[in-house]
């Protein structure tokens, strides 16, 4: 039962705004409809728990226009809006600027239970961005919306730029923080002068006027510029944890109250020069901070992204092209699995998409043709082409890269160890800074203030987190500049406890750049274009090889297309079933002879004959090879053992060669080794090894320029770069070292400071300008470091490189 009543002196219970006529629901108290209203429906879904995560989580409602979202369901708008649409599942990403604490985070992350038509909800918090998959069945896009509206999230919705919510997001309270303190810092400096420079004592009313007028120049810097650091403490104290800002913001409260109290009872001058001073620096650290951050951050967004490629119609023909170079109007070729890199328009009659990447429904949906197929959708079947509507659709793909059904669910370790220190640095500071109050008060008060603060300040330990996010991103750059992209920073940790590594063999030990080819039986010019346009269908290397070695045109429809991991593939051209792959698939009597590939060829199940193919091992494996040692530990391949011997002149003796492997047995055997305590790498082409990529504690996928990648793999790795594979193993192990020093530094630092701060020898102002100056020496050291050892390790293999490709023919 709902009663109204008005009372004053109350606070609304939903978003804590004074009440002037209030409303009461189960004994709570709103300001208004709107916010009883979000109670009401929290509370009728069992959600109330939110109001236990903070106080007073919620804003401040206004009434919510059942029309104010329908337009979101018009089809033209409702196609620039979603990131993903199909009959039973649709995604969308909402920019909801209301986002501001764990409250919110929480209640958007049950968005299910408002809405039944919603499966799942992710937020953002940094880009204050909410994912949210949903059934169009069930709901629409305007209900989503308004839904979001009733709770206090209304969603800003930005029809001209994709990248709405990062630019609508874009801080810059940070920077009018910094402002007012740098103004009222220098005006009480200015206003100090007579203290400064000592004047007598026919002047102390002067100095009375002056020091009142820094008081109240220190007020905006105490309430505005330095309020996140009361925030933060207090959140840390509700949570009954304690922060790095927790010893800020008591030296920043000290020197306040201290210095108003002085110079409001007329015993001195205060301090306010300093507080000013130092929360203008603290800004400054906080500043560079941010700064650096949106520098790696900018970072990961463009060399991070890895480089897919896709076959784009030229006046040429076709070609490959890396994905980002795509533009909206560009016609573009997908074989089977390889991945859709932009939303686009079919133009054949029909396709099959599996959009389990984006889903998880493995079922492949039929396309039919002018219909849209949506960015990191997998081809299931014949080449089709299409047509570019959104300009790259990278950034989508990047999500479902790192989507957290393919996460490793090791936890960081560093990261762990960083957050536990952290707190027992902030812990032990606060002890330290006690017991130096304390001795100052006893010996000497009038200093005791200036000594305290400049303890707690001079002590923070910023630089220490920030040694490992500059670390592993500085490794993440340098990984990315020599062609190895990695999903996150956790990568770089996980491949330093590598010891064991397992390779696949075709399309990863070997390539197939330049090989032999030749074919041996009897195929008329109909048949050679036949053969030509099925195996053009294939993403496999070896299908590709004899695509690529025809030399006649081709043109036509394959029906009936049929692909099978590691034997082969099939189809209907003309009226004709073409085989192409193993002897086995096709029905042939196996080569006896193992120096080369073959893929036999049968046309209406009599076998014409075979291709074979002599795939040179990639350049500089051997090397590789050889200083990875007893780590290498197996060779998995789906082919057969027609290469043993020449893999056997490859890997070390105690390496198990086993060929033969469908995906479920490279999947059980890198299990196997981890039940013997191994941190396993696996190597592939992602084609048929993704179960094994997924499992292993580390899974680098090799491309050569093709769009087939798993989103399985923690890393893809250039072709090219295969050699180098040890090499960036010792770097990652290389990181951690970086890291430890790292460490090193930023407690030597707080040990030296601390030492002179504890003994009197450092002013709060000082103590401020030396913070920001340890966080760039810690983050200037790994970025310097990584970089040197980087050089020093890939420098001459980078030369190799590039001198290959010299003679490389064209």
């Amino acid at each position: 039962m709902t009663s109204t009543e008005v009372i004053t002196g109350l606070k609304c219970y939903h978003c804590g705004q004074p009440c002037e006529g209030t409303l009461w629901s189960n004994d709570k108290v709103f300001c208004c409809y709107g916010c009883q209203t979000v109670f009401e429906i929290l509370n009728e879904n069992d959600l109330c728990e939110y109001y236990s995560l903070d106080q007073n989580p919620g804003a401040q409602q206004n009434k919510v226009n059942e029309e104010s979202f329908a337009w979101l369901d018009d089809k033209d708008i409702r196609k620039k809006v979603v990131e993903f649409d199909s009959p039973g599942f649709a995604r969308v990403r909402f920019y909801v600027p209301a986002i501001h604490c764990i409250s919110c985070i929480w209640l958007l992350e049950n968005l299910q239970k408002l809405n039944k038509g919603v499966l799942r909800s992710e937020v953002n918090f940094a880009q204050k961005t909410v994912g949210i998959d949903f059934d169009p069945a069930s709901t629409s896009l305007g209900s989503i919306a308004i839904a979001l509206s009733r709770i206090g999230y209304p969603p800003q919705v930005n029809l001209d730029s994709q990248d709405h919510g990062k630019k609508q997001n874009k801080d810059k309270s940070l920077v009018l923080r910094l402002a007012v303190a740098a103004f009222c810092f220098g005006n009480v400096m200015l206003f100090s002068f007579p203290e400064y420079l000592g004047l007598d004592h026919a002047d102390r009313h002067l100095m009375r006027i002056f020091s009142f007028l820094n008081l109240a120049l220190a007020v905006p810097v105490f309430f505005y510029s330095g309020a996140d650091y009361f925030r933060s403490s207090l959140k840390s104290f509700k949570q009954r944890q304690i922060n790095i800002d927790v010893p800020i913001a008591a030296g920043l409260l000290a020197l306040f109250l201290r210095s108003s109290y002085d110079i409001i009872s007329g015993t001195g001058p205060g301090y306010l020069d300093s507080f000013t001073g130092l929360v203008f620096f603290l800004l400054i650290g906080r500043w560079f901070q941010s700064k650096t951050y949106e520098s790696l951050a900018f970072d990961r967004d463009f060399t991070s992204y890895f480089p897919l490629a896709v076959s784009r119609l030229t006046k040429d023909g076709w070609k490959p092209v890396i994905i980002y170079e795509l533009r909206r109007g560009d016609q573009i070729m997908v074989r089977n699995m390889e991945i859709v890199p932009a939303d686009s328009t079919l133009l054949d009659d029909e396709a099959y998409i599996d959009y389990s990447f984006v889903t998880g429904e493995s079922k492949p949906v039929k396309a039919t043709r002018a219909t849209i197929v949506y960015a990191g959708g997998r081809l299931v079947g014949a080449p089709v082409t299409l047509v570019v509507e959104k300009k790259i659709s990278q950034s989508h793909l990047t999500t479902l890269w790192n989507h957290d059904a393919f996460k490793k669910v090791t936890e960081s370790k560093y990261q762990k160890t960083i957050d536990k220190a952290a707190r027992t640095f902030t812990w032990v500071v606060i002890y330290i800074a006690a017991a130096t109050a304390l001795y100052w008060q006893l010996y000497r008060p009038s200093e005791m203030w200036l000594v305290l603060t400049s303890v707690l300040m001079v002590a923070c330990p910023c630089a220490l987190a920030l040694a490992a996010p500059f670390t592993y991103g500085s490794m993440l750059r340098v990984f990315g500049r020599n062609q190895l992209y990695l999903k996150n920073a956790d990568v770089v940790e996980r491949m330093a406890s590598i010891d064991t590594v397992v390779f696949d063999k075709t399309g990863t030990i070997t390539h197939g750049s330049h090989p032999e080819v030749a074919f041996h039986g009897a195929l008329d010019t109909d048949a050679l274009r036949a053969v030509k346009l099925l195996t053009s269908a294939s993403s496999h290397p070896l299908s590709s090889i004899v695509s690529q070695s025809i030399k006649v045109h081709s043109a036509g429809k394959i029906l009936h297309f049929k692909e099978v991991p590691g034997k082969g593939i099939e189809g209907t051209i003309n009226g004709h079933l073409i085989r192409a792959g193993s002897a086995g698939f096709v029905g042939a009597r196996p080569n006896t002879d193992t120096e080369n590939a073959y893929v036999y060829v049968a046309i209406d199940d009599l076998v014409k004959g075979y291709f074979s193919i002599r795939i040179a091992v990639r350049k500089n494996i051997k090397g590789m090879l050889q200083r990875l040692g007893r780590k290498c530990v197996a060779l998995l391949s789906g082919d057969n053992d027609a290469d043993r011997n020449k893999m056997r002149a490859l890997f070390d003796p105690s390496t198990a060669l086993l060929f033969n492997q469908g995906l479920h047995d490279k999947l059980a055997y890198v299990k196997d080794l981890q039940a013997e305590g191994k941190n396993v790498l696996m190597v592939g082409d992602g084609l048929n090894d993704a179960g094994a990529l997924k499992q292993s504690t580390v899974g680098i996928a090799v491309t050569d320029d093709t769009g087939v990648f798993t989103p399985a793999c923690d890393g893809i790795l250039a072709g090219e770069r295969l050699g180098q594979l040890d090499r960036y193993l010792a770097l990652a192990r290389t990181s951690s070292s970086i890291l430890k020093t790292g460490f090193g530094i930023s407690f030597f630092y707080n040990a030296v400071a601390l030492s002179f701060a504890v003994t009197g020898h450092l002013t709060p102002l000082v103590a401020a300008i030396l913070m920001p100056i340890s966080s760039i020496s810690v983050v200037g050291f790994s970025a310097m470091a990584v970089n040197f050892i980087a050089k020093k390790k890939l420098q001459n293999n980078n030369q190799n490189i590039r001198k290959s490709r010299l003679r490389s023919p064209s």
